[in-house]
């Protein structure tokens, strides 16, 4: 007898159809505010600025260029499943 995986009932699919809308909704808005952060960084870089400071604007630039990268894997784990 060989056991099977249960499928996920109506409400279990709705529930999931309704959480990922609600992970790409959030996803977006964090892409939009992550893009801020690179706007700001970017016109930041743009100053003349001290070492010290051109080390943070460096520091601001990589974080947020990971976050853009880590968001736009989770988008794409999203479309998969959706």
């Amino acid at each position: 007898m060989s056991s099977q995986p249960a499928q996920p009932s109506m409400t279990e699919k709705a529930i999931q159809g309704e959480t990922i809308a609600q992970m790409r909704t959030l996803a977006h808005d964090l892409s939009n505010s992550i893009e801020t952060v690179m706007q700001a960084s970017y016109l930041l870089a743009q100053a003349t600025l001290d070492d010290t400071n051109k080390r943070w604007v460096e520091l601001i630039d990589k974080a947020s260029r990971d976050a853009a990268r880590i968001n736009r894997e989770i988008r794409d784990i999203l479309r998969a499943h959706s």
